[in-house]
C-alpha cells in the first residue's frame, strides 16, 4: 500500500487524552470522533489537514488509556498514517485492529512540518520528497500488513472466515 500526504508534526509523549479528549468518549463513531482529533494539542488541527495527510511524532506517541477512541480518532479525520520515534504499546496494538498505519522510524525528528511524503508499508520505505530523503523503518510482518490493508482485525477475521467458508474449510476446531 503506497501512502502520499502533508506532515503535521508533534513532539514526544502525546497522550490520548490530547488525541481524542475523554469529553468526546461518548461515542465510537470515526467520523465524529475524528471532527476532534487532536484538539487538545493544536486546537485547529481538524481544520489544517487534508484527507491522507501523516502525523509525525517523538517518543511514545499514544501513551495514556488504552481505548481504541484515540487511533479511531486519527483514521476518522482521514489521516493516512502516524509517524514516530517509538508509540506506547497498547496504541500500537489498538492501531494494527483499527487498521490505521503506523510505522517507528528512528529519524522521525528530521522530518518537519509541511513536508511532503510518500510511503511505501509493504517495503517500509519513506520518502521525504520535499527534502529529497528516503529513509528505511520495519516492515510489518506478513499478517499484521494483512490486517492492516483489509481495514483491521475484524474485517480481516470476517474476510479470513468467509474465505475458509467458501473454501469448505472449517473456522473452528
Amino acid at each position: 500500500m503506497a501512502l502520499k500526504g502533508s506532515v503535521h508534526r508533534f513532539g514526544n509523549d502525546i497522550n490520548t487524552d490530547e488525541i481524542i479528549p475523554a469529553r468526546y468518549l461518548n461515542t465510537i463513531d470515526a467520523k465524529e470522533l475524528g471532527r476532534h482529533c487532536m484538539e487538545d494539542a493544536d486546537k485547529d488541527f481538524v481544520s489544517k489537514i487534508s484527507v491522507g495527510d501523516i502525523i509525525v511524532a517523538g517518543k511514545n506517541f499514544g501513551c495514556g488509556s488504552s481505548r481504541e477512541h484515540a487511533p479511531i480518532a486519527i483514521k476518522g479525520a482521514g489521516i493516512s498514517c502516524v509517524i514516530a520515534e517509538s508509540f506506547a504499546r497498547i496504541f500500537y496494538r489498538n492501531s494494527i485492529n483499527i487498521g490505521l498505519p503506523i510505522l517507528e522510524l528512528e529519524q522521525a525528528d528530521e522530518i518537519s512540518e509541511n513536508d511532503l511524503l510518500e510511503i511505501d508499508l509493504a517495503k517500509g520505505i519513506v520518502k521525504n520528497i520535499k527534502k529529497n530523503k528516503t529513509y528505511h523503518s520495519q516492515r510489518f510482518p506478513g499478517f499484521m500488513q494483512e490486517v492492516i490493508d483489509t481495514g483491521g482485525l475484524m474485517d480481516w477475521i470476517s474476510k479470513t472466515v468467509l474465505r475458509n467458508v467458501k473454501k469448505g474449510r472449517k473456522c473452528i476446531k
